[in-house]
């Protein structure tokens, strides 16, 4: 019995902890053992932190016991991804640049997360620094795509997609700065929130380029990313009852987001839509040139503010770096502080314009990624298809950060496929009932 657990939701794990039919201790050292005993181990977890999350599991059958739980998540383990600080454990964000790094306290929502309950299993790895929607990491380590475990598992979050979907966690907790939430989440067929930059705390965060960077949940259910996003914040989570698509509109938005699918994505998109339009939902399709407009200046944004972040690290040792992920950060060297100012408030003007022009729907739609996990192997000798897979892999997320939206990526039925819901900022609230009801009309 104690096996199905490594399968069922965390919100499901929540309310078995919550009747008295799991035990909390027991529940985390399933996890544990299916950790250690993994083949994947050590390409999913950086650190496990065996001794705290006994403790805290300790903790929680203590509460079980007493009727005294802090919240519906309490006792449920889960993974942070290696870049939010955790007292007195390595927290090296997937870089030999911060090799040893040693925080001496723990970031804000995990201190958040903590005070709700959840159990912490460890630290997961993830792209160099935060900066590829890949997962490729030949400095620490690759983590493997759920359905094929010859390919990458997505970035950056990569480890932390491929603890839930190995079964090795509840839930995971990543961030995302141009998709690095939703690419690993819809490769590995879970639930993966993009919350809008600004929402959740941030401190004590690795950072890459703070004016994007988001923290979100990867999990196996909508009604999870909403747990997850109230313990991230220290509050209730989202009410998702009686959800609905009937009436609800959406925007498929034919800008380039729709262009150059490959078979994959383009079915399963396909398939969502038609889904979602035969439980009610009004579905039109249009383009909004601001998007287009946007994207044009991603080099100037991302890299400016990246490099900017990272500079004197970098440039301190650059041979610690994949050449890869070194060749991205000194793009953002080649812009003026003139330029990096005029692109954002160029990028203010079109957010504006975008929200004017999306007001009257609920919600946008696009494919969450055009194309399908790369094979590692060939990422590691060849450098344009390195290049050439990684801007594809991030194309579509990519409009939500440019945007300043918030977006939830749905598995569609079709291995490694996704669909996004992107709503207004600082609408997670009404992105995860929306997000409720698409997922059970997409339901088999």
């Amino acid at each position: 019995m104690s096996q199905d657990w490594l399968w069922m939701s965390a919100t499901d794990l929540g309310r078995g902890i919550g009747a008295g039919a799991i035990d909390p201790e027991q529940l985390t050292e399933t996890y544990l053992s299916a950790i250690d005993a993994h083949p994947f181990r050590d390409r999913v977890y950086a650190r496990v932190t065996h001794d705290r999350a006994r403790a805290e599991a300790a903790a929680a059958a203590a509460r079980a016991k007493s009727g005294h739980r802090l919240g519906p998540l309490d006792g449920v383990p889960v993974s942070w991804k290696d870049l939010f600080d955790t007292a007195g454990v390595e927290t090296e964000a997937g870089s030999a640049l911060l090799k040893g790094r040693m925080p001496v306290e723990d970031a804000e929502v995990l201190r958040n997360a903590t005070a709700a309950g959840l159990v912490c299993l460890g630290k997961t790895h993830m792209s160099e620094l935060a900066f590829s929607g890949l997962g490729y990491n030949p400095v620490t380590a690759t983590p493997p795509c759920v359905n094929d475990e010859k390919a990458v598992a997505g970035g950056s979050s990569s480890g932390a997609a491929a603890s839930v979907a190995f079964g090795l966690a509840a839930a995971a907790v990543g961030s995302d700065t141009g998709g690095s939430v939703r690419v690993p989440s819809v490769w590995n067929d879970l639930v993966g929130l993009k919350t809008t930059s600004g929402r959740v705390s941030l401190n004590g965060v690795v950072p890459l380029a703070e004016s994007f960077d988001t923290v979100g949940p990867l999990c196996r259910t909508v009604e999870d990313a909403a747990q997850m996003l109230g313990a991230l914040e220290g509050r209730r989570a989202p009410d998702l009852v009686d959800t609905s698509l009937t009436g609800r509109r959406f925007l498929v938005l034919e800008t380039e987001a729709m262009e150059d699918l490959r078979d994959a994505p383009a079915a399963g998109f396909a398939q969502a839509v038609e889904r979602l339009g035969a439980a009610g939902a009004v579905i039109e399709r249009g383009e909004i040139a601001e998007v287009a407009e946007a994207a044009t200046m991603s080099a100037i944004l991302f890299a400016t503010e990246a490099y900017g972040t990272w500079k004197h690290a970098i440039e301190a040792t650059p041979g610690l770096m994949f050449p890869e992920i070194l060749e991205r950060f000194r793009g953002g060297a080649h812009f003026t502080g003139a330029d990096f100012v005029h692109a954002w408030q160029k990028l203010r003007a079109l957010r504006a314009a975008y929200a004017e022009k999306t007001a009257a729907y609920d919600g946008v739609l696009v494919p969450t990624c055009p194309i399908l996990p790369p094979e590692i192997r060939r990422l590691e000798r060849d450098s344009d298809y390195y290049k050439a897979e990684n801007l594809m892999t991030l194309r579509n997320t990519r409009i939500g950060n440019l945007m300043g939206v918030c977006a939830l990526t749905l598995p569609t039925g079709v291995p490694s496929t996704g669909v996004s819901i992107m709503c207004a900022p600082m609408s997670e609230d009404r992105l995860l009932r929306l997000g409720q009801a698409a997922a059970s009309a997409m339901a088999p």
